[in-house]
Order: C-alpha cells, then sequence, then structure tokens
C-alpha cells in the first residue's frame, strides 16, 4: 500500500473514495448528512457508513484528538481493504497527520508470512491531501518512519520460535546494521565466558542455540546525548524447568519483544537522523529444558559478582539483563539507560494488557517519559520502588534471590531486583519498562492488530526526538 501526501487542489483518479471523519458537530454541517441520517449514521466513534453512490466514508468520532483519529482511521482501512476500490483519500493537518499515518500503517498491519494463501486487496494507494504539503513534509516523514519501524518490530516478534533463535536474532540485528549504517557487534558464548556473563549463560545452557549478546551503535557527529537501549531477548521462554502450563506456552514468542523493540528503535533513530548517540544492547537467550538446565537451588554470578539464588528457573530475564546491563554500563558511559522486557504477568495484573509498566528513581525522569508516551498514542504508568518491596528478593544463602518469598507487588520486585545491577551513577539515569501486557495482543485495540504491537518504539522515538 503507497501512501502519498499530494495538494488537494490538483484532484483525484476515478475510483477513489473519500474519508472523512465526523463529530456530531460536523455532522450537522455535512454536505452527506441527509444521506447519512438515513443510513443511521450518528457519528459515534470509530462508527462508518459507506455511501456507495458518492464514493464518501464517513467515520465517526467523538472528538477530533490524535488518540480518536487513530482509532477512526485504524477501522476505516480494514473497511477499506476489504473493499474493490484500488485507492482513498483523507485530507490531513498538522494536527492529525501522524495519527492518520499510524491508522493506516500500523492499523492495517497483517503478517501473513506463514499463510499459503495470504488474502489479496485491491486498494494501492492512500493520498493524503493539503493545500500546503510543504508545511507537513516533516512530520510524514517522521510518522512513517516510526511506524514502519513498529511494523519491522512487529514482524520479528511475530515470528515462530524455530525460526528466530539466539543466532538467528543476531543475523537480523547485523542485515539491519549493513541496511542503515550501524555498528554491529555480538559476543557468543565464548565471548561470553571471557566476559563472566554466567547468569545469562545458565539460561540459554540447555537450548541447542548459541546465546548472543549483541551490540548496535549510531553514532552521528557532533551528539546532543549517550543513549543506551537494553532489551531482553528471550527467543522462546519455556519456563525451563520450572516449567510453564501448557496454555501459557502459547505466545511465548514474544518473551523476545524487549530486544525487538531495541531492534526497531535502531531502525527509527537512524532513518529519522537524529543527533543522539545511540546504542542497543540485546540479550539473546533461549530458555529450555533439558539435561544441562539451569535448576531450582542453584546459586549464580552475574557479570558484575553478584551472587543469585534461583528459586524458579521461569524468571529468567531479569538473569539475562542482570548481565547485560552490567556490560552495557561498562562498555557506554551514557546520559540515559532504559531497558525494555515482557519481565511479569505481575505487570497486566496491577495495570492491564494494554499500558507498559515505567519503573525507576528519578521523577523527573518518569515525568518526561510521561509526557513522550502521551504524545505518542502509547500507555504508560509509573508503579514505585520502595524499600519494604526489597526486601522480599533477599536471600539467605546469596546476595539476592531471583523471585520474591511473596505473591504480591511482583512486577515492582521484578525491577528492584535490576536496580541491584544499576551502578550507583547511573540511578537517576535508567528507567525500566515492563511491556510483558502491552507487547503482544490476540485482542485487537486501537492500532494493534492480532499478535505483536511493537510496544516501546513510538514513546521512545518520541522522547529521543525530544532531547535538547
Amino acid at each position: 500500500m503507497n501512501i502519498e501526501l499530494l495538494n488537494k487542489d490538483l484532484g483525484l483518479p476515478s475510483g477513489n473514495v473519500e474519508v472523512e471523519f465526523l463529530t456530531l458537530d460536523k455532522l450537522e454541517n455535512e454536505k452527506q448528512k441527509k444521506s447519512l441520517k438515513k443510513m443511521g449514521f450518528k457519528a459515534e466513534q470509530d462508527a462508518l457508513c459507506f455511501l456507495n453512490e458518492k464514493q464518501f466514508l464517513a467515520c465517526g468520532v467523538e472528538d477530533m484528538s490524535a488518540n480518536n483519529i487513530r482509532s477512526a482511521t485504524t477501522v476505516a482501512i480494514k473497511h477499506l481493504k476489504s473493499m474493490n476500490y484500488t485507492s482513498a483519500s483523507f485530507n490531513v493537518e498538522k494536527s492529525n497527520i501522524r495519527a492518520i499515518i499510524e491508522g493506516l500503517i500500523l492499523g492495517g498491519y497483517e503478517f501473513n508470512t506463514y499463510k499459503s494463501k495470504p488474502k489479496k486487496h485491491k486498494l494501492k494507494n492512500i493520498h493524503l491531501l493539503n493545500s500546503d504539503i510543504s508545511s507537513l513534509q516533516k512530520e510524514f516523514q517522521e510518522a512513517v518512519i516510526v511506524a514502519e519501524a513498529t511494523c519491522f518490530t512487529r514482524d520479528i516478534v511475530n515470528t515462530a520460535p524455530d525460526d528466530i533463535h539466539p543466532p538467528e536474532l543476531a543475523k537480523v540485528a547485523k542485515n539491519l546494521a549493513k541496511e542503515n549504517g550501524l555498528e554491529c557487534r555480538v559476543l557468543n558464548e565464548k565471548a561470553l565466558k571471557k566476559e563472566k556473563c554466567e547468569a545469562m549463560l545458565a539460561v540459554g545452557r540447555a537450548s541447542r542455540h548459541e546465546s548472543q549478546l549483541i551490540h548496535l551503535s549510531y553514532k552521528p557527529k557532533n551528539a546532543k546525548k549517550i543513549i543506551s537501549l537494553v532489551g531482553k531477548g528471550l527467543t522462546y521462554d519455556s519456563g525451563g524447568l520450572s516449567l510453564k502450563p501448557a496454555t501459557s506456552m502459547v505466545s511465548m514468542k514474544m518473551d523476545k519483544a524487549g530486544a525487538c523493540a531495541v531492534l526497531g528503535l535502531m531502525k527509527a533513530v537512524s532513518e529519522l537522523k537524529l543527533d543522539v548517540e545511540v546504542h542497543g544492547f540485546i540479550g539473546a537467550v533461549e530458555n529450555m529444558i533439558g539435561g544441562d538446565a539451569y535448576k531450582p537451588d542453584d546459586v549464580l554470578k552475574s557479570r558484575s559478582g553478584t551472587t543469585i539464588e534461583v528459586r524458579n528457573t521461569d524468571a529468567e530475564g531479569r538473569l539475562v539483563l542482570a548481565d547485560v546491563l552490567d556490560y552495557a554500563q561498562d562498555k557506554v558511559k551514557a546520559d540515559y539507560l532504559f531497558d525494555f522486557a515482557t519481565l511479569t504477568g505481575a505487570c497486566m495484573v496491577a495495570l492491564g494488557q494494554y499500558t507498559t509498566g515505567v519503573m525507576g528513581h528519578s521523577n523527573r525522569l518518569k515525568h518526561d517519559l510521561s509526557k513522550a508516551a502521551s504524545r505518542s498514542g502509547e500507555l504508560t504508568a509509573s508503579l514505585p520502588f520502595n524499600k519494604h518491596l526489597k526486601k522480599q528478593i533477599k536471600s539467605e544463602i546469596a546476595d539476592i534471590c531471583n523471585i520474591s518469598n511473596k505473591p504480591y507487588g511482583g512486577a515492582i520486585t521484578a525491577g528492584l531486583f535490576l536496580d541491584t545491577f544499576i551502578h550507583e551513577e547511573n540511578k537517576n539515569k535508567w528507567l525500566h519498562f515492563d511491556i510483558a501486557g502491552s507487547a503482544y495482543t490476540e485482542s485487537p485495540w486501537d492500532c494493534n492488530t492480532y499478535g505483536a504491537t511493537g510496544s516501546g518504539v513510538r514513546f521512545m522515538s518520541e522522547f529521543l526526538k525530544s532531547i535538547k
């Protein structure tokens, strides 16, 4: 599907569907009012009414906010793709162009890699119309880049675990580096042993695929700031010897969503040509069972020297991140450090499936991130650290335990576990994003279709664009 920004005064080809967003107030002034009212259209949010003889598609919106426009565009593009028209047009302004592009690209996303006969659509061209297109070029290009980077992220998350294992994820990173002019270094298990990443290596020990630590770098001249992004890359998580129930293993290909978000962000940042230096670190591991699997009661020595008592092998992502976070801080002295992980089901209990949990020490940084997320259309909420919850990950035989001794506050105690591996000088530079709920959905919502959502790419792109 080709999306073009065109001068609305130049005219459109025949067979084009005109799409209009209508509130209840706008409906009263719409020239098609009589026809729409005869069809029972009331301009309710996400309601559609198509007038075939007019080639006119009315989309109801509660108001003209970006969130409502994006949602209505998602409904519209799905309907347009089911029709036999080859083109459609939307009137756009600076206030809504990004929402419309996100609705079109993200709402119209399909993952058909494994379909033997994927659906074919006649819709080929989308025209975004404005009388002064030069004033919208920057917003248009940026919105397309971020939306396509989000779809790139979705594609990797949605790929089956037999097709994306740790070495294969490293290949994806290398290809991205080659295409986008990034630096890429990959540490195999031999190199990881030299780095003493014993916690990460333990998690992947029973897999037939070698664990990989991936480091991507984007280094523009005269960068304003340096940012490190760290992603949990469990290409598949069986739970290890603390085996997941069968139903809980379905969709565990999504446990690499944090790593995929980092890859998507590296793509977006390099194509946006932002004047910030960005490093992406990924711990790519497969958590399987076998005679060599790590076990509950094991004590692991992490890269930092902190010892970890294992009481549950399904709390594996934090073990991987412990080593990758330590490695990232030693290799790059960053102004900001952010990690992305599908870390805990407890985050979904706390916030629901749509919202990313945000944890860290700096209220200012959390506030700035919250504002960026709000502008991007992604949902985030802060979960507060406290010293009483930290007592729940105390170990009697090691420095720390990998799970809490109580079944409450699990998302926060996981964040506090990671905090143990944040160097003192970086405490106020770090935020942890638990995307366990927001990264994957089996019930489409907003511009998110079935499967991966690409959570994190939009809000972090917005934050990085705002850095001064």
